[in-house]
């Protein structure tokens, strides 16, 4: 069992010193060579997780595999450097991966402690799990070498041995570490020297293994089987030894078998050319000598023998490269692996992993280096902090919006009470004009930032498209000036779409504008509109576009076009390539949000100097009667009355737009009966309420909401007709309803026109029941 953190420390600091161990959140110990001094509760509950006692060190608790073992004798050689140091473990649990990420430090005043922290990373799963697959591939092609690799401490404890070193001894390579045999026990020293003790630091040579079970083939009479060992010691700065790595080859074999020997290479040569991962093999001037079929797939070329691998990385990574190559020639160890970019036509990015210079048999001085592709792991990272950033964002635009709806509405209905007191010829008339224009366009920024956030509220319709493109037309040709050419082609049977015709306008004159400022000397813009039908599920760049019929929307433009480097941010919130001031950085950003918003899918074709085309796929929608007859309908009404009678119960907790609504339908001549909450209004008496013919109602109130209150409402009175005003989603407010049917809905913020036009609309209507009240 290990020893509790008061044990360690003196008396009058045993009750601080337990604190801050038993309530850190990670898993901490102490150790002294592989002995546990002490752990606290955290690294106790970890073991019981990991199916292991609680007193074991940390290279017992994470080092059941031979990628993990190798990292934490990588990690324990770098301590002596006397700074932190943190690797990444992802361990088996179960059927899942329990990420960890571990901190070892020695202990100030005892060099000879070690104080291990342990934390769980769960943001990193998906990145340690694509990581963990390529080490186990590594591992797997280490461990099956036709060579034996073995590492040990300068006391001669075994730190790492592949299976096949293993084998020849007659053991597993878990017998061998962590086990009693040491070096000496396992190899004793070839000719010349027979009876000198082997130790840890000889220089390499001849030598013979002792099987502890034979195994027969490759061994002499005596039962040793005679190897050539080539042996390098990785130090620290002081240089003094850290361990010893070596590489063993069975001579006795090849001396009896001559005959097998190229068999051996050939298998030798299976494995490098099917490994996983890219091996090459440099000379002193890091000249790629050889390479396997792996790393020719990495690179993407035919002509890499005879380069320098500098040469075939991104020109930023090559110096970085270069000396990191030159560091582990010199012996030198890093904590981590360099991740760079390979040069070519698709960009890849590696982790080199590299050994130090060893001699050739030509005399020549060669490396070993392996690159592993971590492109798609890097990718899913990307992505990964991509969608929380655009969550973030996204939810902050969402509140910041909603807010200033409530004031936006404010503002612009007192312009219209003030508009109708004054006329244009009025002196007030312009300024109020000027307060109620900024209103609106203040207005226009809100429904971008809900675009982007995709929590605009949408009023689809069913449109043509056509008709759509042919109003915008003479805008259009205001906003791009007289030196660019617009040229509109308008498929043939176009089909329908349900949109918001507002949402659609604004994306086409966003990707007008766009294209004007990439033609600043002139050119031609086109937009054309056709059917598309997609057989199979297709990638859309990043992408997915399921099968269906849609319509396609082309916006073309000859202008200087989209450089490779942006291409993969022209939607983000606020990336923008123009001058300070020229813009937010919103308008992509806003179109991809109304698109995704409508079920669409958009795309963007762009080459340097050859102009950029966005296509919109927006899915075809095919309407039934009811719909057809309310849309004829809605065009018979006559807007220009807006009067009408009736009692309204306003509902509203923000005092300036309740006032304002208030004012506005009473001057339209309703009755109006306003409440500032929800228990406000169920508070009126009965009789108020068994006359009222129409709920007016924000959606979001405190305590008591607005679907709460109707649905109360309307258990007695089923026939309550409902108009719902809220900043937020019309889709939000229905999902809120619980389906309830019979709820119209008008979004913030809204003129006293729209309001007493939907207003009018509602009223008219038949109630859900088919009964008017009585009064």
């Amino acid at each position: 069992m290990s020893l509790s953190f008061l044990s360690l420390i003196g008396s009058s600091r045993r009750r601080a010193a337990w604190l801050l161990a038993e309530a850190s959140p990670f898993a901490r110990a102490i150790t002294r060579g592989t002995t546990l001094l002490a752990a606290n509760t955290a690294y106790r509950v970890l073991a019981g997780r990991l199916g292991r006692e609680g007193g074991i060190p940390p290279e017992q608790l994470l080092g059941g595999e031979i990628g993990n073992v190798e990292t934490l004798s990588r990690l324990r050689a770098l301590l002596p450097l006397g700074r932190a140091v943190q690797e990444d473990f992802p361990l088996e649990l179960g059927d899942d991966f329990l990420p960890l990420r571990v901190t070892g430090m020695l202990a100030p005043g005892r060099r000879d402690w070690v104080i291990w922290d342990i934390q769980e990373m769960p943001d990193n799963a998906a990145a340690l799990i694509a990581v963990r697959q390529q080490r186990d591939e590594l591992a797997a092609f280490i461990d099956n070498a036709p060579v034996g690799l073995y590492s040990v401490a300068p006391d001669g404890r075994f730190l790492f041995a592949n299976h096949t070193f293993a084998a020849w001894i007659g053991l597993q390579p878990e017998q061998l570490v962590g086990g009693h045999l040491g070096l000496s026990d396992v190899l004793q020293h070839g000719e010349g020297r027979e009876g000198e003790a082997m130790t840890p630091d000889w220089e390499g040579g001849e030598a013979k293994l002792k099987p502890v079970r034979s195994e027969k083939a490759g061994e002499d009479k005596a039962g040793l089987r005679l190897v050539s060992v080539s042996q390098t010691a990785i130090s620290d700065p002081e240089g003094h030894p850290l361990r010893y790595s070596a590489v063993v080859h069975d001579l006795g074999l090849e001396l009896r078998q001559r005959g097998t020997l190229r068999p051996v290479e050939a298998e030798f040569r299976r494995f490098f050319d099917q490994a996983p991962v890219g091996i090459l093999v440099l000379d002193s001037a890091g000249t790629i000598r050889e390479a396997n079929a792996a790393f020719a797939n990495l690179c993407g070329r035919d002509d890499w023998l005879g380069q320098r691998l500098a040469a075939l990385v991104r020109e930023e990574d090559a110096l970085a490269l270069t000396r990191h190559l030159i560091a582990l020639r010199r012996g030198e160890t890093f904590s981590r692996a360099l991740e760079v970019r390979l040069a070519g036509p698709r960009e890849r990015v590696v982790e080199v992993f590299a050994a130090s210079s060893a001699e050739r048999d030509d005399g020549q001085s060669a490396q070993l280096v392996y690159l592993v592709d971590t492109t798609e792991q890097r990718s899913l990272q990307t992505q990964f902090h991509q969608s929380q950033k655009m969550q973030a964002v996204g939810q902050l635009a969402g509140g910041i919006a909603h807010d200033f709806n409530n004031l936006l509405t404010a503002m612009i209905g007192f312009c219209d009470l003030l508009l109708q007191r004054h006329q244009p010829g009025d002196q007030s008339f312009a300024d109020i004009m000027q307060i109620k224009q900024n209103a609106s366009r203040a207005a226009n920024l809100v429904r971008q930032l809900l675009a982007f956030s995709r929590q605009q509220t949408l009023v689809p319709k069913v449109l043509d498209v056509t008709d759509v493109l042919a109003d915008l037309r003479n805008l259009i040709g205001r906003l791009i000036g007289e030196t660019i050419t617009l040229t509109m082609t308008h498929g043939r049977d176009l089909g329908l779409v349900k949109v918001d015709q507002g949402q659609l306008e604004q994306v086409i004159i966003n990707l007008a504008v766009n294209a004007r400022d990439a033609m600043s000397e002139g050119g031609e813009l086109k937009i054309r509109t056709l059917n598309h039908h997609v057989e199979r599920a297709a990638e859309l760049g990043a992408e997915t576009i399921p099968p269906g019929d849609y319509v396609l929307i082309e916006v073309t433009d000859t202008g200087h076009g989209i450089a490779p480097e942006h291409m993969a941010k022209i939607f983000d919130p606020f990336f923008t390539t123009k001058a300070v001031g020229a813009g937010t950085g919103l308008g992509l950003s806003t179109v991809y949000g109304i698109i995704k918003q409508t079920g669409g899918f958009i795309h963007v074709e762009s080459m340097p100097g050859a102009g950029a085309c966005f296509r919109i796929y927006l899915p075809r929608y095919r309407p039934k009667p009811e719909e057809i007859a309310a849309s004829r309908n809605e065009a018979r009404i006559d807007a220009r009355d807006l009067t009408g009678r009736g009692l309204v119960l306003l509902v509203e907790d923000e005092d300036a737009v309740r006032a304002f609504a208030a004012r506005a339908l009473r001057n339209k001549g309703y009755t109006v009966i306003e409440a500032a909450s929800g228990e406000q209004a169920l508070a009126l008496p009965a009789e108020q309420l068994n006359r009222v013919e129409l709920l007016i109602s924000d959606v979001v109130m405190p305590n008591l909401d607005g679907p709460s209150l109707a649905a109360a409402l309307r258990q007695s009175r089923p026939d309550l007709k409902i108009l719902f005003i809220s900043g937020y989603a019309e889709d939000s407010l229905r999902s809120n309803m619980a389906k309830s049917a019979h709820v119209n809905f008008l979004p913030k913020p809204f003129s006293l026109s729209q309001l007493a036009g939907k207003v009018k609309e509602v009223m008219d209507a038949e109630p859900p029941g088919g009964n008017r009240p009585t009064a």
